[in-house]
Order: structure tokens, then C-alpha cells, then sequence
């Protein structure tokens, strides 16, 4: 929802923008960067940053810069595409984060709370990483090629132990026999093959079918479901929102005024000769997400089909339209679905599609319409919390307290996992105690974890380091609001409203953050009163400013549903209720908008 005017808790004042990117230094020179009188040595990670995205990389610069090229360019695309070039944009850039290979990717141990595609079969790559936070929407990646395995072969480490019997020589041979006959074998005896393991040279399976999955076609792919689900908040079916992003996984460019989208995935034909089709019908219906064996038949390959077909097909482009319709204004999926007709027909129309030419097209673009991106080098102090600020949002979640016992045994270890994290950041941010960075997400984690009084510690050493800063402010205001809940009767609404007005103090430093917006609302709901309008239509901007991020809705429907406004409630709550993925969430929106007089 847009406003006429710009919502301020007091009289905004413009935060600075950022300063100047940082380009390599001069050869000779120190390569440390000066902080409240510490020098912080440049890292290995980069950063580089474009109108709609920050890409941070332990990868090469040329890559970094070309995938965060990609990502503005297909931002543009998506813009032309769906009606919204030069639209007035206020919402946060999405955080993209690329780490190296599999191995690293997973010792993050990044648990999806708010994202869940397919589901897939198990030959296919775990997903990537994405949280629409309400603060704005983080992504994480490896930056390394994958591939999906989709019939085994046999492993040649483990033949080859057999190999090398066969044609070693015997025991009672000759010392030197193998060395005066090179053609006899080799003589490396079988202990040593037992070593080999899936890194060793040796780690090939023989007669294997497998299919390619492009480190940049899963980014460009999470970045398109992004910008649908920003700047398009509805309700959606899942294998709708999965199969948008594949359908732009395979985005070309060429040169820098050429680009097209559109084209088959590498392996597509491999894929669909080795999997049955699963029935369209139970898609669209979304019956396949109750079925065990789904994993069997259905691939992101099998969503880019589906996908592909309605959204280059005239014919079937309007009634994805009348189907997508149906379910953002709350309607089920069922009902939905008969917006496709005889669905015996879709199914005949999606098998003969598959055996046809696939449709692409290409396009031409001024070539300013898509900047290439500012690169700098990150300081060691600003890298090592790189991955700390990615895994918060993991750490820090907590399942509800239950009757149940193994629900509360599964809670009281995530109790202890999330405390052992807070120590281990606790003693990283003591190590970089002069770097703002690493203050600021010691403050955030703090905060999230209800350590009031040492959130407020943390948010001072930032304000320390940087006077004025907007989302130290912010935190320190929240901080502030938990302990005067916490503090006797009689002093809360004093200690209150010192909160709202660090809170406020925090709007003015940077008027586009939704945490100062937020923390306002919640000061006043978490206290049992009455939220001015002014804190409910900075709700409304904050969702505006993240219109992914379902914590933000939830609020914003609670408050409106609370004043009586039902059919704002309702268009708050459907996406957050009936959204592609299962989040936190979903289950408090649903009750509510169960409880909403049609």
C-alpha cells in the first residue's frame, strides 16, 4: 500500500547516503583500514553493490561484479516484463551472500523458516538460503556449480581397488619385476586405494546420468521469486512462485545491450525422459504438496515446464491470470484451478509442449538501464560477521513452548544451540570491540533474544563508535521498552516513553529503516495499549518498505483488525496466511483471518 505523504513517528531528517565506494589500494601501500584508532586489515570477501542488490563474495572480483551485473539486469527485465519500469521504489535492497563450495555452504547449517520450494526429488540440490526478515530480505548461496544426479553409476573408487589387484604383481614376485615390466601394473598396494575418498582424482562414477545446476541460474532464480514476492506481495501457489524463478534461471546476456530469457534449463530433456510427468491437474490443485511420493516425479524442471507453458501461451497467459486472482483474494486452490478448464486438456497441451520447440525471446535495452555495480574490499572486522549475520536468523528462532514432550525437548536444545551461538558472537564481538558491524549484530542478536539489558550495552558501544546511528538507536529503544515491561508499575510509562523517544530519535536518523517503525508499534502493543494512528501507518510503511517479510503484515493485520478494518486486515493477512511457503508466521494469520467477519 502507497501513501500520498512519507509516515514519520517526528520530523524526518534525510540520513546520509553511504560513502564513496573503497577501490584497491595504491601498490606500496598498507592495505588496513583505520577504525576508532584500530587498524582493521581488507579481507578476502567483496562487496558490490547496484541499485536493487548488495553481493557480498569470498570469490573472485570479475565474478562478483558480473553476477551482480546479471542481477540488476534482470531486475530491469522483470520490470519491463511485469509493468514496472520507473515506478516509484522505497523498498529495501535484497542481501545476496555467495560462499564457496558445498562443504562451506553447509557448515552454516542455514534452516529454512520462511522458504521451502518443491518438494523436490533428493537427486536435486538442498535449496538456497532466503529469509524475507523484516528488516530486509537476505539471500545466501554457494558460488560453485552443482549437479543433480539423476541415475547413479558405478563409483571408480570403489572398483578400483579390484583394478589394481588384478593387475599387481604377486607377492612372491621378484622385487623390481614391475619396474622391469612398466606394461605388468602398478605395484601401489590395495591399503593405499582404501584412502581414496570422493575429493581423490579416482572419485568418478562410471555410467553416470547427471544434469548441470548453474551456481548463477539458482541466484538469478532467487532473485526473480524475490521480486515477485516484493513487489507483487499476493498470495501464491508454491509451484507457481518456484517455477517463476526457474523460468528466469537461464537468463543470457550478450554484450551490453542484448539479454533473453526463456530457454530450456541444460539437461531438460535428460530430466523428463528419466522422471514420469506428475498429473497437472494435481498441481494446480496443489494436491501434490499432500502426496509422500511427489519426490519421485516432480523437479524444478518439471515447475519451469508448467511455468513456461502458461506464461508464453496467449491463450493460457489470461487464465493464469484469473487463476492467480482467485487465490490472492483468498480463495483455494481447487477453486482456482478451474480458471484452466478441462484439466485433461492441460495435461495433453504440457506433454506435447515438452516434445515441441520451446519458445525464448531476446531483447534490446539502453545499456544505463542496468549500471554495473561499485566493487570494494571488506575490512577483516566487517567479513567476519558476514556469515554471523546470514546465520542469525536461524540461531535465534525458537519453537513454542508445548505440552508436548518431545516438542519441548526439541525446544529446550534450541534454547542451548541458540545460547552457545550468543557466546561464541559474544567473544568475536569482543575481538572487534571499535567495529560498528560487529556491535550492531551482537545489539540485533541480543535484542532478538530477549537479553534486554545487554542489548542496550551492545547498541552503546555502537552509538560510541557511531554517534547517531540509526539502527544502534533502534535497538537501544527496543532494549529500552523490554526492561520497562519488565520494571515495576510505577515506573513503566516513564520508562516507556524515554524508549519512544530514543525510538523516535532512531526514525529521524534513518527515515526508510522499518525497525525504528516496527519497534514503535510493538512498544505499544507489547504494553496492552491502544497504538496511535501514527504507529499504525508506520506499519503500513514498513510493509511497504519490506513487502516479503510476513512479520511486518501479521502486525499491520492484528492492528487493523483491532479498529475494526476488515478488508485491510484481510489483504494484509492472505499473503502471510495462504503464502507459497510455510512460515512462522502462517498459522497466527490464518487464526486471525478465520476470526474476520467475510
Amino acid at each position: 500500500m502507497r501513501y500520498a505523504h512519507a509516515i514519520l513517528i517526528l520530523a524526518a531528517v534525510m540520513a546520509p547516503g553511504n560513502a564513496a565506494a573503497q577501490g584497491e589500494n595504491p601498490p606500496g601501500q598498507d592495505a588496513t583500514i583505520l577504525v576508532q584508532g584500530q587498524r582493521d586489515r581488507a579481507s578476502n570477501w567483496l562487496q558490490a553493490e547496484t541499485d536493487h542488490v548488495v553481493v557480498i563474495s569470498n570469490g573472485g572480483e570479475k565474478e562478483l561484479a558480473h553476477i551482480a551485473h546479471d542481477l540488476e539486469r534482470l531486475h530491469f527485465l522483470l520490470s519491463v516484463l511485469l509493468g514496472r519500469i520507473d515506478k516509484p521504489d522505497g523498498t529495501r535492497k535484497l542481501r545476496v551472500t555467495l560462499v564457496g563450495d558445498g562443504a562451506e555452504f553447509d557448515a552454516m547449517a542455514l534452516r529454512n523458516l520462511r522458504y521451502s520450494p518443491g518438494p523436490y526429488s533428493r537427486a536435486f540440490p538442498g535449496p538456497a538460503y532466503y529469509d524475507p526478515r523484516e528488516d530486509g530480505a537476505v539471500f545466501a548461496a554457494s558460488r560453485f556449480d552443482q549437479k543433480a544426479v539423476i541415475e547413479q553409476g558405478q563409483d571408480l573408487a570403489g572398483i578400483l581397488p579390484d583394478l589394481v589387484r588384478a593387475t599387481t604383481p604377486a607377492a612372491t614376485e621378484a622385487p623390481g619385476a614391475a619396474a622391469a615390466n612398466p606394461g605388468a601394473g602398478s605395484t601401489l598396494p590395495a591399503s593405499a586405494i582404501a584412502r581414496f575418498g570422493r575429493d581423490d582424482p579416482f572419485a568418478i562414477a562410471v555410467n553416470e546420468r547427471a544434469v548441470p545446476i548453474s551456481a548463477e541460474g539458482r541466484i538469478l532464480a532467487g532473485y526473480a521469486r524475490h521480486f515477485l514476492l516484493t513487489y507483487f506481495p499476493h498470495a501464491y501457489p508454491r509451484w507457481y512462485v518456484d517455477g517463476f524463478g526457474e523460468l528466469f534461471a537461464t537468463l543470457a546476456t550478450q554484450g551490453d545491450g542484448r539479454m533473453e530469457y526463456g530457454r530450456a534449463p541444460q539437461g531438460y530433456r535428460k530430466v523428463l525422459d528419466r522422471y514420469r510427468r506428475y498429473p497437472a491437474a494435481d498441481i494446480v490443485t496443489g494436491r501434490y504438496l499432500a502426496d509422500r511420493d511427489v519426490g519421485e516425479r516432480w523437479t524444478p524442471f518439471h515447475a519451469w515446464a508448467l511455468t513456461h507453458l502458461l506464461f508464453f501461451s496467449n491463450e493460457r497467459k489470461g487464465q493464469l491470470r484469473a487463476y492467480l486472482a482467485t487465490i490472492a483474494a483468498g480463495g483455494s486452490m481447487e477453486k482456482a484451478a478451474a480458471a484452466f478448464g478441462d484439466l485433461g486438456k492441460l495435461q495433453d497441451e504440457l506433454v506435447a509442449y515438452d516434445r515441441g520447440k520451446l519458445p525464448f525471446e531476446q531483447m534490446s535495452y539502453p545499456a544505463e538501464r542496468a549500471a554495473e555495480p561499485i566493487v570494494r574490499r571488506l575490512s577483516e572486522g566487517e567479513a567476519a560477521f558476514v556469515k554471523g549475520r546470514l546465520e542469525l536468523g536461524a540461531r535465534l528462532a525458537i519453537p513454542p513452548a508445548s505440552a508436548d514432550p518431545k516438542a519441548d525437548r526439541q525446544r529446550t536444545a534450541a534454547i542451548a544451540r541458540r545460547e552457545d551461538w550468543l557466546k561464541d558472537l559474544r567473544r568475536d564481538a569482543a575481538r572487534y570491540s571499535a567495529n560498528r558491524d560487529a556491535q550492531l549484530l551482537l545489539a540485533e542478536a541480543e535484542c532478538r533474544s530477549g537479553n534486554m539489558p545487554e542489548c542496550a550495552t551492545a547498541s552503546a558501544r555502537v552509538l560510541a563508535i557511531a554517534p547517531g546511528n540509526g539502527d544502534a538507536l533502534a535497538w537501544q529503544g527496543i532494549a529500552q521498552a523490554g526492561i520497562a515491561l519488565a520494571a515495576p508499575a510505577n515506573e513503566r510509562a516513564g520508562r516507556l516513553k524515554a524508549a519512544r523517544i530514543t525510538i523516535a530519535r532512531a526514525n529521524r536518523a534513518d527515515s526508510e529503516s522499518p525497525l525504528p517503525l516496527l519497534a514503535y508499534y510493538r512498544s505499544f502493543a507489547a504494553a496492552g495499549e491502544t497504538a496511535p494512528d501514527v504507529a499504525v501507518e508506520g506499519l503500513m510503511k514498513a510493509v511497504d518498505t519490506v513487502p516479503a517479510a510476513p512479520g511486518p503484515r501479521l502486525l499491520l493485520g492484528e492492528a487493523l483488525a483491532k479498529r475494526g478494518n476488515t478488508a485491510a486486515a484481510r489483504n494484509a493477512l492472505i499473503p502471510v496466511a495462504n503464502g507459497p511457503y510455510e512460515t512462522p508466521e502462517a498459522a497466527p494469520a490464518r487464526t486471525l483471518l478465520s476470526g474476520l467477519a467475510q
